[in-house]
């Protein structure tokens, strides 16, 4: 499988969201995953401390077990884990790095990123904490997420000599391509960020599963959603998109998972596609996805899904 960089990392082109971990697969489940993953190419994996109730990084970080040195580990920190839990101040960035690598039962994090920007905290007093992090070698590389043009200058310019972040992680897909538009993946060629793309399926409307005017099936992302977040994502207007989207990719005889991937890889910003899994069959289904889209396709793309 091909890969890009994030930083010094060498990253596939297709990782895995690890969201499902310790929610929806037990260990067992996990670790089918996992290996399913190393064994098609993918050694990108990507957590959050608060994924599964905190139980994520420890599923994962089991199963990989001996096989850790194949894969390339991005975790974050910042949402509210519990009350006393949360933020970008030095001590708990500190605290919440020696907590993640604890549960990955590991001593390096390859990608520790910045969940959300904290208002309370200045950038340049997470930066120190993350530099600290970096020059121990607990910490390899580090990146965002969720921060916008503004705040990822300010974040460069208060990195100073020290390292800087390396990667920005926002929603982005065929449905969602607000990166356009606000000028982040612009800024992600002036400062030379690896741009990695979450919800790159849009909760599984891009998958081909979903069809407008036909029941959510049981069991999938979406019908596990609360109705008040899944009522965003089957609004009208993302549905009328997705019919369109599923003509042509009927047209064309590509199947809507290869061309979302496939899209989003296009831009030479994009490091890696994040994509929650659930089974070795999906695993396997995501790694195939990315091909090189003619100039025509591309631009038929971004006509009917703007």
């Amino acid at each position: 499988m091909e890969r890009r960089s994030i930083g010094r990392l060498s990253v596939s082109v297709v990782g895995i969201g690890c969201n499902n971990f310790g929610s929806r697969l037990d260990q067992d489940g996990t670790a089918a995953v996992v290996h399913a993953a190393l064994d098609n190419g993918i050694n990108f994996f990507d957590t959050a401390d608060i994924y599964g109730g905190t139980k994520s990084e420890e599923l994962l970080g089991r199963a990989l077990g001996a096989r850790r040195g194949d894969a390339v580990v991005a975790t974050k920190f910042g949402l509210p884990i519990d009350g006393e839990r949360f933020g970008a101040h030095p001590d708990y960035v500190r605290r919440a790095c020696e907590d993640s690598l604890e549960r990955l039962g590991t001593d390096y994090i390859d990608l520790y990123q910045l969940h959300i920007a904290d208002e309370n905290v200045p950038i340049a007093d997470t930066l120190g904490a993350l530099h600290e992090l970096v020059a121990a070698g607990k910490v390899r590389e580090i990146g965002c997420s969720n921060l916008t043009v503004d705040q990822l200058r300010e974040a460069k310019a208060a990195a100073g000599d020290g390292p800087a972040f390396v990667s920005i992680q926002n929603q982005y897909s065929l449905l969602w391509r607000e990166p356009e538009r606000d000028g982040v993946l612009e800024e992600c060629d002036n400062l030379g960020l690896g741009f990695l793309p979450y919800y790159p399926l849009a909760n599984g409307l891009l998958t081909g599963k979903v069809r407008p005017g036909e029941p959510i099936a049981e069991g999938t992302r979406l019908a596990l959603m609360p109705p008040e977040r899944s009522a965003h994502w089957l609004s009208e207007d993302f549905l009328q998109r997705v019919e369109v989207l599923l003509r042509y990719a009927e047209e064309i005889n590509v199947p809507p998972l290869e061309l979302a991937f496939s899209w989003l890889l296009s831009h030479h910003a994009v490091s890696s596609v994040i994509a929650g899994a659930s089974t070795p069959a999906q695993v396997a289904a995501n790694a195939a996805a990315p091909r090189e889209l003619a100039v025509e396709v591309l631009e038929h793309l971004n006509n009917i899904t703007n």
